[in-house]
């Protein structure tokens, strides 16, 4: 921990297709740490996922404008060329999403898709090493017999082995940065805990930093150090996982942390 390998700042998201221009993210500033797990909490519409799109570089929109700085790598990622960005994407920065059907191509083997990004960024590699290395990455993310899965089809897995697979190929070129997007909301609440101990396991074992991204606060408080709170567009509050549940300095800070379900022993 200590250095610093991603430094957002001033970041502004504007939308250009209705009659006014709508701003969807104000002034967004986060620094992440290498081997460092940070969340992104809000309410839906609170602008948490478009920053994480930009920062991922997946705002494809013609009717947009971002303007402040992406740093990674010593290139701003909001100004550097189309090629230097797609160098990054899969390779060092990696996002999973909400919904892995949504991702996962239907027609296509869990090993083909598991493979992509070593396809795209590795050609080096021969088939044969990127089926072992798939088959690993399979196994490590916890699904049983791994060499069958690997030629199944995404409709013959459950949900949680869906997302698992979603983390495998993401993670298969050990990227610096992980970029979980809601990654549990669709999955019961054993599950949930099952995907959050893998994302710590991946963090504490190969030392990724992880942008963990969520409205529900308990899940933050599992898995990050540190948490910065939107609401409509604007980081309100930003501090430690401890500093914020403990002592919240917002009234909708305070507001989202009495909403989050307790049971009474």
């Amino acid at each position: 921990m200590g250095d610093i390998i991603l430094d957002v700042s001033d970041l502004n998201i504007e939308f250009h297709d209705h009659d006014n221009p709508e701003t969807v993210v104000f002034d967004f500033d986060l620094t992440l740490e290498k081997g460092e797990i940070v969340g992104i909490v809000g309410e839906s519409g609170s602008g948490k996922s478009m920053s994480a799109l930009a920062i991922a570089g997946l705002l494809k929109r013609h009717a947009l404008t971002k303007t402040g700085r992406i740093m990674f790598d010593g290139h701003d990622l909001l100004t550097c060329d189309r090629e230097t960005l797609r160098g990054y994407q899969g390779d060092e920065i990696a996002m999973i999403f909400q919904e892995p059907m949504t991702s996962l191509n239907p027609v296509k083997k869990i090993g083909w898709q598991v493979e992509e990004c070593l396809r795209i960024h590795h050609k080096d590699m021969t088939k044969a090493d990127r089926k072992k290395r798939a088959i690993e990455m399979i196994d490590a993310v916890g699904i049983h017999e791994p060499e069958k899965v690997y030629n199944m089809y995404p409709h013959e897995l459950s949900g949680g082995m869906r997302q698992r697979i979603m983390i495998a190929a993401a993670m298969i070129a050990n990227p610096q940065i992980l970029i979980a997007d809601e990654p549990t909301t669709a999955l019961d609440v054993t599950v949930q805990a099952q995907i959050v101990e893998l994302l710590k396991k991946l963090n504490r074992e190969k030392g990724t930093s992880i942008i963990f991204i969520s409205h529900d606060l308990s899940l933050i408080s599992q898995i990050c150090q540190r948490v910065l709170v939107m609401n409509k567009g604007y980081v309100v509050e930003t501090g430690t996982t401890e500093q914020v549940f403990n002592a919240p300095r917002e009234e909708y800070t305070r507001k989202l942390i009495a909403a989050i379900p307790r049971i009474d022993v």
